[in-house]
């Protein structure tokens, strides 16, 4: 199974008529699904939501050039799970340490809205994933949405692992935990939802649990 979609991948029309727009307005960009960036021998798995409009929608790399980014990369850096300097593109020598990350839904959507049937249509990529990481040991889900994802991809129930920040939810079948966190977004930083050390806090449980 692929581990992501095609190019031109079709699943989602929404999705292909915003590509389609955003190819014209930004022919420089990627434009297209994005590819996970790390190792898959990492034990941990990091899923964030969905590329940004201008941030790795064009530089085909999570989180890059975009402002949760901007918090996500230097806290993996500080805690010994990055290496090298975040410059914002692809091809900026960082490199991430038994860390991998990846997007629920891998194309950009409007307003950074993704809806059920586009959830659905990437579920068997992030499957795949999981199921090609022979180490993972844990995934931490930014926000709500991706907490859903994980749960619905590895056949548990929503209603039995309640999203909250901070939480540990260890999943059974798999051996795996799963750590929930608010997203690293510019609203949730500037309405303090997040903090820097707040999520400080969670990456350094990362490194305990391991």
């Amino acid at each position: 199974m692929l581990l992501c979609p095609a190019q031109n991948c079709a699943k989602c029309p929404r999705l292909v008529e915003f590509r389609t727009q955003n190819q014209n307005k930004f022919p420089s960009y990627h434009n297209a699904p994005v590819e996970s960036f790390g190792s898959l021998d990492a034990e941990i798995l990091v899923v964030g939501l969905a590329p940004g409009l201008n941030g790795a929608n064009q530089t085909n790399r999570p989180f890059t050039n975009d402002y949760a980014g901007d918090i996500l990369y230097p806290a993996l850096k500080k805690f010994g799970f990055a290496q090298g300097n975040y410059g914002r593109i692809k091809n900026d020598g960082f490199e991430l340490l038994n860390v991998r990350v990846s997007n629920t839904v891998r194309c950009v959507p409007p307003q950074n809205k993704v809806t059920a049937d586009e959830i659905a249509a990437c579920r068997p990529f992030l499957q795949a994933e999981i199921a090609a990481m022979p180490h993972l040991k844990l995934i931490l889900s930014l926000g709500s949405v991706s907490h859903g994802a994980v749960l619905q991809a590895l056949g548990y129930k929503k209603s039995a692992y309640k999203f909250a920040h901070g939480a540990e939810h260890l999943l059974p079948h798999h051996n795996i935990t799963l750590i929930d966190s608010y997203h690293t977004s510019r609203y949730n930083i500037n309405t303090n939802v997040l903090t820097a050390a707040m999520f400080d806090k969670i990456i350094a449980r990362l490194q305990q649990l391991l």
